[in-house]
């Protein structure tokens, strides 16, 4: 009765423990997922912060925003074409490892940009902007670089996969059309004696007939009866005498 016991609460605590388990992975799936839509969210009020910045305000604030939205966008197109030809090419994760160092100055150079967005003074701002659009210039062309560099490999790959797909079907096409007389020849044939087989009359089942045996003659008596004499004097035997 006690070791019962004991397996009873061993399983209760085992089914507890999942049940716990689970709903951690649970809440911290949901939680992930809810960071994720908020950080999309925000990304996507700023880019459109930014855009506005850059049509609406001249100077250094506008140079500002156009210089961050150039610099996001770069970034960020190259981050999913990376992580989209990566799932199918396994060489591209070394092009991810140098994106993620160029990713640090990225953020880098887009948060001292964020934070002279709010710098009282203009004109110092307004002298450091060629060198900012210089970082800036360098890494969205680097960025673009790796971008490009995998579409075109994507693309290549694609062609030489979709050439060879092509010389396969023309071979398989090319076989399909490649029949001789011959094959139609016994085909022919084999479908002209089936047909006779099928319109010729059924034999009977005694198509030769065994040879009817010749009735022969019972064989002659031992002793045949002689035969009576009929003189001419002689009367013919009455009918009533005949029996």
């Amino acid at each position: 009765m006690e070791a019962a016991l004991i397996i009873f609460a061993l399983m209760l605590l085992m089914v507890v423990g999942l049940g716990a388990y689970l709903t951690v992975k649970a809440v911290g799936a949901a939680k992930r997922g809810v960071e994720r839509t908020v950080v999309q969210a925000r990304r996507t009020v700023e880019d459109t912060t930014l855009r506005a910045r850059s049509f609406g305000q001249v100077g250094v604030a506008g140079a500002l925003a156009q210089l961050r939205l150039d610099l996001r966008t770069s970034m960020r197109a190259t981050q999913q074409a990376l992580a989209d030809g990566a799932r199918a090419d396994a060489s591209l994760r070394e092009s991810l490892a140098l994106f993620e160092r160029l990713s640090a100055h990225g953020h880098e150079l887009d948060g001292e940009l964020k934070r002279l967005e709010q710098e009282p003074d203009k004109q110092r701002t307004a002298q450091l902007l060629p060198d900012l659009r210089e970082r800036a210039g360098q890494i969205i062309q680097a960025a673009d670089s790796l971008r490009w560099a995998a579409r075109d490999r994507a693309r290549r790959f694609a062609e030489d996969e979709l050439s060879l797909l092509s010389e396969q079907i023309e071979m398989e096409s090319g076989a399909l059309r490649d029949w001789s007389s011959e094959p139609v020849d016994d085909l022919a044939a084999a479908a002209a004696e089936w047909d006779a087989a099928q319109t010729a009359p059924n034999p009977s089942p005694t198509s030769n007939p065994a040879p009817k045996p010749t009735p022969t003659s019972p064989p002659a008596a031992l002793n045949p009866p002689t035969p009576t004499m009929q003189y001419p004097w002689q009367k013919a035997p009455r009918p009533e005498s005949a029996g």
